[in-house]
């Protein structure tokens, strides 16, 4: 399937989960597992099947990893559901296809504004129809950072926010409206929260890391990543303040 095709597909299941969460009459938590809420479970349903008919394997947050071989669509149905459910207007559906060079093309859907952002590798990204410019280096001490979980000490940024829900923390980043993003919390992170913006950050100039140097870029259901996304020298002194922390020994 080629990158026109797969971005396409990707769009279909996006608009599937949008579809369904306008009928959602119950925002609150599920019966399964610990933190999910029904509305996850309706939006993991209306995209896989959409992902499923194009042949795709899903790793996704709330039903694992599908069988099969070939790229693997990363989806995390409803990122910031806890926004979702409250309701704060934060929250945003992501998926993107993994292939054996990594991230290959991604969408993150912002469900309260209506906005989708999109990529592709090696071909920009976009919100929209609107490319989106290089982002540019700026200073620490200039800088309003996007966080998850509460930072052990002031970083020596100028100001810093916690929004809850990565995938568009990230999103925020890649279109200038944030400087940088850092995971402060330990082993909370899966793939699913950050691949599809990942890529919309790198395609448009933002370093993506780890901050305990592992790979990002990973399909393992258990997983779990500090990733801290900055330009140029920013990113080394967020990675080194998060390093600092208290942030036990990270699998």
């Amino acid at each position: 399937m080629n990158d026109e095709r797969l971005l396409d597909t990707l769009h279909t299941a996006v608009d599937a989960v949008v579809a369904a969460l306008a009928g959602q009459d119950d925002w609150g938590l599920s019966d399964g597992r610990v933190g999910q809420y029904r509305s996850d479970l309706t939006a993991d349903s209306a995209a896989l099947g959409v992902l499923a008919d194009a042949g795709l394997r899903v790793l996704s947050e709330e039903s694992g990893l599908t069988d099969g071989d070939g790229p693997v669509a990363v989806l995390d149905p409803l990122d910031g559901s806890t926004n979702a459910s409250l309701p704060l207007p934060w929250f945003a559906t992501s998926v993107c296809v993994v292939d054996d060079d990594g991230p290959r093309v991604s969408i993150v859907h912002d469900h309260a504004s209506g906005l989708r952002f999109s990529a592709v590798r090696g071909q920009g990204a976009w919100i929209d129809d609107q490319a989106l410019p290089q982002r540019d280096e700026i200073e620490l001490s200039d800088a309003i950072v996007v966080v998850n979980a509460l930072p052990p000490s002031h970083g020596g940024w100028a100001q810093f926010r916690c929004m809850g829900a990565t995938a568009l923390d990230m999103c925020a980043v890649a279109d200038g409206r944030f400087d940088a993003y850092v995971d402060y919390d330990h082993d909370a992170l899966g793939p699913w929260d950050y691949m599809g913006a990942l890529l919309v950050c790198t395609e448009v100039g933002i370093n993506v890391v780890d901050a305990f140097g592992r790979d990002l870029v990973t399909i393992d259901h258990d997983a779990r990543r500090s990733p801290v996304a900055a330009v140029g020298g920013l990113l080394s002194s967020l990675v080194d303040h998060r390093r600092a922390g208290p942030a036990g020994t990270p699998r």
